[in-house]
């Protein structure tokens, strides 16, 4: 038998190693001198975007676009916000528009804001609720709506996630966790086996898979995944430490 899963985390279609190909979150490139300063130093790069403040008269929707999302990847969520919404009120292109209401709803979902999270991805699904965005808005609004205790609602958008785009791994993690809390044991498995098929594996994966084949009474086979995870588990902390000496040699 397996132990009480962790705490879920979920997969918000951000953050993974490979981005999704329906998002491009790379930050924009800022004008570092690498000579002079460590061009991945946040408060370095927190400077930067202050100083590319622009004016209500030359809005560049894009370009605030990008700005927002480099805000996301330095943890400050409330400037991502508040960038990112301009960016969608000045967008004249509507896939912009989207793009920056679902990684504004990222932001607030950060921010554990559930509610302004709802809004925003409901927002973009409805500019465009077929483009490849909206799988990530859907997959992410699923989340909140878990998250602010929503649940049954949750499991619909996950669905309509991997309806908009059956290649988006993460949604198929979603799906499967919502089903799986639902009772539907082998439908969930049948989900993570897809996540994984796509591209999509980690330690929480694994754990929420053992979790499946357990309530469906194959206890060997839950083993095998709990102790796969936990070795995997292992080889990240491992190269974590690993990381860390290397950072502190370089200093």
């Amino acid at each position: 038998m397996t132990e009480e899963p962790e705490d879920h985390e979920f997969s918000e279609g951000q953050g993974f190693s490979e981005p999704y190909e329906g998002f491009d979150l790379e930050p924009p490139e800022l004008n570092v001198d690498p000579d002079s300063v460590d061009p991945v130093d946040s408060r370095v790069v927190s400077d930067l975007l202050d100083e590319r403040s622009i004016g209500d008269d030359e809005v560049d929707a894009e370009e605030l676009l990008d700005v927002g999302i480099s805000y996301t990847r330095i943890q400050r969520f409330e400037e991502a916000t508040e960038t990112l919404e301009r960016a969608a009120r000045y967008a004249e292109d509507e896939s912009v528009e989207q793009e920056a209401r679902a990684n504004k709803g990222a932001a607030h979902a950060e921010l554990e804001e559930y509610d302004a999270a709802i809004g925003a991805y409901r927002e973009a699904i409805s500019i465009d609720p077929d483009s490849e965005h909206a799988a990530t808005a859907e997959t992410n609004l699923a989340y909140a709506l878990w998250e602010s205790g929503r649940s049954e609602q949750a499991l619909e958008h996950a669905e309509r996630a991997v309806e908009i785009d059956p290649r988006f791994p993460q949604a198929w993690y979603n799906r499967g966790f919502f089903l799986l809390e639902r009772g539907l044991a082998e439908e969930a498995i049948d989900a993570f086996d897809n996540a994984i098929r796509l591209g999509f594996r980690n330690a929480t994966l694994l754990e929420e898979k053992a979790r499946a084949h357990e309530e469906v009474g194959e206890d060997e086979r839950a083993e095998e995944l709990v102790e796969e995870a936990e070795e995997m588990r292992q080889e990240t902390e491992e190269e974590l430490i690993d990381d860390g000496a290397q950072t502190e040699l370089y200093e």
